[in-house]
């Protein structure tokens, strides 16, 4: 798990789901979320970034905090 920053479109829950993301010194456009789902105090998204890659990040509600969960290298 790696600590990224998260920016979200914010509605009336909240961070809702995630537009843009920095790893590093390199920020990443949200293209498509591709999937949501819940676990106990968590929500994972799978999002298609603007790089071509895909990314599973995940927020953490009680900590509001933001990992990145996995990666998969576009083809």
């Amino acid at each position: 798990m790696k600590s990224i920053r998260v920016d979200c479109y914010a509605g009336y829950r909240g961070d809702q789901r995630p537009l843009r993301f920095t790893l590093g010194a390199q920020m990443y456009q949200v293209m498509e979320t591709e999937d949501q789902w819940y676990s106990p105090g968590a929500v994972h998204f799978r999002v298609q970034a603007g790089d071509g890659n895909t990314y599973i990040l995940r927020h953490d509600e009680n900590e509001d905090a933001w990992t990145l969960e996995g990666f998969r290298k576009g083809t």
